[in-house]
């Protein structure tokens, strides 16, 4: 099988790549193995250094970089390489924690001694999905091999380039041959590794569909797995709400990387009473967005990442209509050119629409005014994802007491969801299972074995 890198505003392949054979693969997994020993008999601090290593890579060269995501998957280019450069703070993070994060918990017992010691488990493999392609390889990446486990990643078929490069990253700051590994790989071939019982433990950040396969193959095998699925986050705004600023921060928060963020805000309920205020405030900041060529550092907006997605958001939108939806236009894309799909706002919007029901993966706001908080509460947690939420209001009394009502694994108040090195990342319902990042994100690839000692 190949792999084709195609820029999504040229239209032009960028490269090709062979798949690899099974015999490769299964070789591929067995030095991976043989690379756990060494690399878990490192003391962290060994492994830490080497993260350190890593994030002064990326920065030395976080503009080709970011050239490379956007030639491959049509990010705008300063959110390419600010998306490199949160990759460094990453490591960063973990070269200075990790050995923090695993060191041995005491605890009182009757015996002389007790404690919980953190342990690798072994070889991990990641699947890991396109939108952010160094990102999310990172943030799975670093601390489960910080942890002491070695890194096996299937990277989405769509963008080969940056997998190759992110193993290139780790060759260059050092790290031991193997313990990171780039598998360019077929769906199919991905299964069979978990099928097989070649890994210990699987990571996969990507759709309910692909989270459902993956996570019945985990579990036939008992095997740990962390999954990362979709989201379609409420942001909610009170009636004594900054305007101004959720407006602004909304359209941030709906139309980065072309609206193509399981964390993107992807349900608008806004009071009544402040409804007009804010639709109006919205409208403004979503029309002074530019789309069009994601070279340009002025770009908000560039083309998606695949054709095929452009006729899913129209389905969506036409679904609208039919239910009676207003669509109020935005700016347009360059003729001629590119996977686009023009920013809309949507109104008068019903639960009962396919753009409230599903995640929607594209340019597509829907706002709809709410009666009461009660209301706004029942919308938001009227889903079957429960990933993120974002609540506005001046009285954080107030918001923090929503948010507890809130069914999701993330809620900001008076900013827009985005995952932190130092925070603990996942969702609930169908958006996931496990956390990633912080401590969490190295414990959940770790045994925490509890050791008791008895006087002789």
């Amino acid at each position: 099988m190949t792999l084709l890198s195609v820029n999504p505003f040229t239209l032009e392949i960028n490269a090709e790549f062979e798949t690899l054979a099974w015999d490769q693969c299964q070789a591929a997994v067995a030095r991976a193995g043989e690379a756990f020993a060494a690399w878990s008999g490192r003391s962290v601090k060994e492994r830490a250094e080497c993260f350190k290593r890593v994030a002064g890579v990326l920065r030395e060269e976080s503009h080709r970089f970011g050239r490379i995501i956007t030639r491959e998957m049509g990010k705008p280019i300063g959110q390419a390489v600010a998306e490199v450069e949160k990759c460094a703070f990453l490591c960063d993070y973990y070269g200075e924690n990790a050995g923090k994060f695993l060191r041995d918990e005491g605890v009182a017992t009757e015996a002389f001694k007790s404690y919980v010691t953190y342990e690798p488990l072994g070889v991990i493999l990641g699947i890991m999905p396109w939108n952010f392609p160094f990102w999310q390889a990172f943030r799975f990446a670093v601390p489960v091999m910080a942890a002491g486990n070695v890194c096996l990643v299937k990277h989405a078929s769509n963008v080969p380039m940056a997998a190759m490069e992110i193993e290139r990253i780790f060759e260059r700051a050092e790290l031991p041959r193997h313990v990171f590994r780039n598998l360019p790989l077929d769906a199919s071939s991905a299964t069979r590794i978990i099928d097989e019982d070649l890994v210990d433990g699987v990571s996969l950040t990507g759709s309910v569909e692909a989270g459902s396969k993956v996570g019945e193959a985990a579990g036939r095998r008992i095997r740990k797995m962390v999954l990362e699925l979709g989201g379609s986050d409420p942001f909610m705004v009170l009636e004594d709400a900054d305007l101004d600023k959720a407006a602004q921060t909304g359209v941030l928060a709906r139309f980065m990387n072309g609206g193509q963020s399981c964390i993107a805000a992807k349900r608008f309920l806004v009071m009544k009473s402040v409804y007009d205020a804010f639709l109006e405030k919205f409208v403004a900041h979503m029309r002074a967005l530019k789309v069009g060529d994601p070279m340009d550092e002025k770009t908000d907006v560039g083309p998606l990442a695949r054709g095929e997605f452009i006729q899913e958001l129209e389905d969506q939108l036409a679904d609208a209509r039919e239910q009676g939806a207003q669509v109020i236009s935005g700016p347009r894309a360059p003729e001629g050119r590119g996977y686009f799909f023009d920013p809309v706002v949507v109104t008068r919007v019903t639960p009962s629409m396919r753009l409230f029901r599903e995640e929607v993966f594209g340019p597509i706001a829907p706002v709809m005014a709410v009666d009461s908080e009660e209301e706004m509460i029942r919308l938001a947690n009227d889903t079957e994802f429960g990933l993120g939420a974002s609540i506005w209001t001046r009285n954080m009394e107030r918001g923090e007491a929503l948010a507890r009502k809130i069914r999701t694994g993330f809620t900001a108040i008076n900013d827009m969801v985005k995952s932190d090195p130092r925070l603990p990342f996942g969702g609930i319902k169908k958006s996931g299972v496990g956390r990633e990042l912080s401590h969490f994100g190295m414990e959940e690839f770790s045994n925490a074995k509890t050791v008791v000692v008895q006087r002789s």
